[in-house]
């Protein structure tokens, strides 16, 4: 989903619009809100949006996975409703409704095409952009957007900050290396017992690189 973190532009929505902003007790309120003044979006292009259940939270990837909301087919539901979650780690109003849509797109094809032709159609149809599993609002639909987002008011959600993932480096396989010549090779675990080489170029004992702990 695109991200956007211009609280700017929704004050200048505010000024232009003279509305009081509505008021929520939690963020489950605030998000099914949002989803009624999401559904003339879709209806404006003749497609109806099923009953929903909108909840905060990680995707079945969790924490660590890229997904940013996740919408659940009716078959997967006891009652046969939609569910969809959205990552707390997102920041702005913005960003919820942004990811909302894209997961209302899912719950219009409950989750039958994933992100193909279907599910393709009705998002370019309402004004997502880009990348299929990424779209985001387009220019039009984020005015319309920064106008609902306006319209409810304070979003009562306190970020997650997820903690940095350390990239760990996979242990280098054992091998051996020429002092002298550079040359190099891969040494196979049954060998390691029997110690680096002799490089045939320099007729001398290689060093020993890489992880030989477990020999």
């Amino acid at each position: 989903m695109s991200e956007i973190n211009q609280p700017s532009q929704i004050s200048q929505v505010s000024q232009a619009s003279g509305l009081a902003p509505m008021t929520h007790t939690n963020r489950e309120q605030w998000l099914m809100s949002a989803v009624e003044h999401l559904v003339p979006l879709f209806e404006r292009s003749g497609y109806s949006v099923p009953i929903v259940k909108v909840s905060v939270g990680f995707p079945s990837t969790g924490a660590n996975g890229r997904h940013l909301g996740q919408c659940w087919s009716t078959k997967s539901a006891v009652d046969g409703i939609n569910q969809i979650f959205i990552a707390p780690h997102l920041q702005t109003p913005f960003d919820f409704l942004d990811t909302l849509v894209h997961e209302l797109v899912h719950a219009v094809d409950d989750c039958q095409s994933g992100h193909g032709e279907n599910f393709k159609r009705i998002a370019k149809d309402i004004g997502l952009k880009g990348p299929m599993r990424s779209a985001g609002a387009g220019e039009w639909l984020k005015q319309d957007l920064l106008r609902i987002a306006e319209k409810l008011g304070t979003f009562p959600h306190g970020r997650l900050s997820l903690p940095v993932r350390s990239m760990q480096k996979a242990p280098k396989r054992p091998g051996a290396k020429c002092a002298k010549c550079g040359y190099e090779v891969v040494m196979l675990k049954k060998h390691l017992p029997l110690g680096p080489p002799i490089c045939p170029k320099d007729m001398e004992g290689m060093e020993p690189t890489g992880e030989w702990e477990d020999t």
